[in-house]
Order: C-alpha cells, then sequence, then structure tokens
C-alpha cells in the first residue's frame, strides 16, 4: 500500500519516483485524498531534488488523463495544431496566428491563459471585446473549429483538473520556477487537446522567465521531450524579450493593433514571430515542404486578408454580435466606438536628441501593472483600456522634446516615480552601432528529431 509521507519523504531524500508513485499522488491531488500541506510538501521535495527525464514524462501524462482528453474526427488527423509561448510584453501572437493557421487549413483549438505578474493573458485581450465569450464546452469547441477553424478559449473545468490544484499551490509555495513542474503543467494541458503538433515559443532576457539563451533552450528542450513523448510532433522556437512585442502594450490596444496585423499594417517584429511559429507548424503537418514555404503561406494568409476573415468568423462564433465585428474588421474604422478608451492619455517626451538604443519592456509592463493593466492574484480584475503605444522605434532618431510613449491611464495615475521610471526606460545614444546589429527576435529553431 502506497504512503503520502513515504513518497514525501523519498523524493525529499533525493529519490526516483516510479510510475506507479507518481499515478498515485496525481490520483490523490485530484480526489482530493492529499492534503494542500502534503500537496506543498511534495512541490518543494520536486523544485529542490528535481526530477529525471522519465519521470517528468509520467507526470505531464498522468496530469493529462487526471481530466477529459479531447477527441477529434478523423478527417482532422494531423491538422490539429498549437501553440504556447511562456509570456512576454505586448505578445499578441496568438490572435494573429490562430486565424492565420486556420486559414492555412489548420484546426486550432488554443486553450489560453489569463495575464498573472507582469504578462499579459490572451484571454484578457479578447474579453476586451464586448460579448466574446472565453468559456465554451468542448462540444461547442468542436463546433466552432468544424465552421471556422480555430477558436481561442479558456480551460474547461473538466480539462487537467490536477493542474488546477498544483498551480494554485505553487503560486502559495514559491515553487512556480521549478523546470518539472513548468513542463507537466504546459505540456499536460496541449496533451489533453490531443494535438497533431505543437510550437513553442521560448522567451528569453530582460523581460522574461528565463534571462538566457542557455536557461531557455534548457527548458525547450524539456518541453520537448515532453511533447513528443506523449506522441505530439513538438518544436520551439527561442525568441528575445528585452523590449516589446509590436508597439502596443495593454489590452484593448494590443486588440487594435492585432487587427491592424491583420488588414495588413503589422509590425515588422510581431510578423516575424507569427510567421516563423506558423511556418513550423505547417512543415510539421506536412501542409509545407519547408519553413520558408510555410513562413509564405502563413505571411499570404496575414496580408492578403483570410487570416482577418478567420477572426471575424470567430468572435462571431464566440458570441461577438455581428454589427461589431463587422465594425472591427472593416478597412476604416474607429476603434474606439467599440473597444473601451482610457480617461486619460499622457505623452512622455525623450530627455535628449540622438537615436533610440533601446526601450526596457520590463519596466513598462511593470508600471502598467500597477496602473490596472494587470492582476496580482489570479480572479482580480483588469483595466482593458490601460495600456501603452511606443511612437520610436530602435534605431529611430529622436530629437529632444519629441514624443516617444503614450500613456493610456484612468484614475490610477502614473506617479512622478512611475513616470521617472518610464523615463529611464527609454536609452538614446549618439550612435545607432551602439544598439548591436539584432533586427530580428528569434534567435534559434528548434524542430523535433
Amino acid at each position: 500500500m502506497l504512503s503520502i509521507p513515504d513518497l514525501i519523504r523519498k523524493k525529499r531524500d533525493g529519490g526516483q519516483l516510479t510510475d506507479e508513485e507518481i499515478s498515485f499522488i496525481i490520483q490523490s491531488v485530484t480526489t482530493n485524498r492529499m492534503q494542500d500541506c502534503q500537496i506543498g510538501a511534495m512541490l518543494m521535495a520536486i523544485w529542490q531534488r528535481g526530477m529525471v527525464a522519465a519521470e517528468i514524462q509520467t507526470l505531464t501524462r498522468e496530469m493529462m488523463v487526471s481530466g477529459e482528453v479531447m477527441r477529434w474526427p478523423d478527417e482532422w488527423k494531423r491538422l490539429v495544431v498549437d501553440k504556447h509561448s511562456t509570456g512576454g510584453v505586448g505578445d499578441k501572437v496568438s490572435l494573429v496566428l490562430a486565424p492565420a493557421l486556420a486559414a492555412c487549413g489548420c484546426k486550432v483549438p488554443m486553450i489560453s491563459g489569463r495575464g498573472l505578474a507582469h504578462t499579459g493573458g490572451t484571454l484578457d485581450k479578447l474579453e476586451s471585446i464586448p460579448g466574446f465569450n472565453v468559456q465554451q464546452s468542448a462540444e461547442q469547441i468542436q463546433s466552432i473549429l468544424a465552421s471556422v477553424g480555430c477558436c481561442i478559449v479558456g480551460q474547461t473545468e473538466m480539462l487537467v483538473p490536477a493542474d488546477r490544484v498544483l498551480y494554485a499551490l505553487r503560486d502559495a509555495t514559491s515553487t512556480v520556477d521549478s523546470l518539472p513542474l513548468i513542463t507537466g503543467s504546459i505540456i499536460s494541458k496541449k496533451g489533453a487537446e490531443s494535438l497533431s503538433a505543437l510550437v513553442l515559443d521560448v522567451k528569453f532576457g530582460r523581460a522574461a522567465l528565463y534571462k538566457d539563451l542557455e536557461s531557455a533552450k534548457q527548458l525547450a528542450q524539456l518541453l520537448m521531450d515532453a511533447g513528443n513523448s506523449l506522441g505530439i510532433q513538438t518544436a520551439a522556437v527561442l525568441s528575445h524579450m528585452d523590449g516589446t512585442i509590436g508597439r502596443s502594450v495593454g489590452n484593448s490596444l494590443e486588440v487594435i493593433e492585432s487587427l491592424e496585423t491583420l488588414k495588413g499594417n503589422g509590425p515588422d517584429d510581431l510578423m516575424e514571430l507569427v510567421t516563423t511559429l506558423g511556418g513550423m507548424l505547417l512543415l510539421m503537418t506536412d501542409l509545407a515542404l519547408g519553413l520558408p514555404e510555410g513562413k509564405k503561406q502563413i505571411y499570404d494568409a496575414v496580408i492578403g486578408g483570410a487570416a482577418l476573415s478567420k477572426f471575424e468568423a470567430m468572435m462571431k462564433a464566440q458570441g461577438v454580435a455581428n454589427e461589431t465585428t463587422r465594425k472591427l474588421c472593416s478597412a476604416h474604422t474607429d476603434y474606439y466606438s467599440i473597444l473601451r478608451k482610457s480617461e486619460h492619455q499622457l505623452e512622455l517626451e525623450a530627455l535628449a536628441d540622438g537615436v533610440v538604443l533601446d526601450v526596457n519592456g520590463l519596466v513598462l509592463a511593470q508600471v502598467l501593472h500597477k496602473l490596472g493593466a494587470g492582476r496580482t492574484k489570479a480572479g482580480e480584475a483588469v483595466n482593458y483600456s490601460v495600456g501603452a503605444e511606443l511612437l520610436v522605434s530602435l534605431g529611430q532618431r529622436v530629437q529632444k522634446g519629441s514624443s516617444w510613449l503614450r500613456l493610456h491611464y484612468e484614475d490610477r495615475a502614473p506617479s512622478p516615480d512611475q513616470i521617472n521610471l518610464l523615463q529611464k526606460a527609454l536609452t538614446v545614444g549618439k550612435d545607432k552601432r551602439e544598439a548591436g546589429d539584432r533586427d530580428t527576435l528569434v534567435a534559434e529553431v528548434l524542430l523535433p528529431h
């Protein structure tokens, strides 16, 4: 007879848990046979002692089967795909990528999350659109995929219930940054989607969970191994996350930038991530012969308007009124006739002449978070209108007194200290060469073996 205290002791002392023991632990978590203090002790033991690859893969599989596993029609075989990002500043990739993939013939049941700490959540962005319903049943998801090809939804009650318990306690026990636990949480949810292929956007840099390429690569490899062990073709992109993705940060503002991208006016860095991640999925599903062809298909779907049509259909299928979707997707529209606009805007001015060398995305996100754009704990409300627009690009020459940032805020006005922090987030220098020669966000592409 297996005993929870014995298993905690075994892992605490550096032992390797067997498949049977891990299965027993996850079943005990799901059925409330394990007390919160025992789960917390096991999480800390895993955080301190780690897990070998076999343990991580069993943990992921047992978490995946702790609830409902989605099933798709046979004719969708090889076409069901998704992507996961480890979180960034202004990361609106999903809003453009999901409809672009659907336009290229994929089925995309994108199960996303909400923002926590300084990173924004895809669900919060979409909920800034009046009427958009992110809570859909498994039957509704299948129906939307059949008619549209993509949906972006929250985790259903029956999907990976073990993760909901562990995730909440990881936060409470300071074990969020455990590689085995991160891997189990991410890949179990993707496994429960019964995907054919998955691409991971693993970010590194100042505004990312991992600050350097090697740490990000270690996580990417663990995630890929766990995904591939479940029979999901899993690839990864390692991408820089120092500034912002695109020029807008904040829920409503990011929806506007996503719609502008779907209308063919997207910033280069956002388009680079969308085409790279999408191209990799088309390659893995045999819808493209190589990565360059896959990237071109995604690019054409975005620039040509096919992805915008899919986004419009997805909004309608997820509860947005026809008139609202028509206005948002029309060529010349006043977005603020639909989306909430902040009561106040403030433009910050450059303090010196020169070339823009750097914008610190982490500082920008942290200030916006305190002004109400994000949440400190799960369940808190966010203010969809709070955000910022970058009015300059890296390498651009600016003059002292010219505006470089437009801040959108409401009743929580920025303090003098916060304004000072934002001003320090902009680095201006004499020579463009001081900024280095990095023109791309993608540092490395890791394809499955």
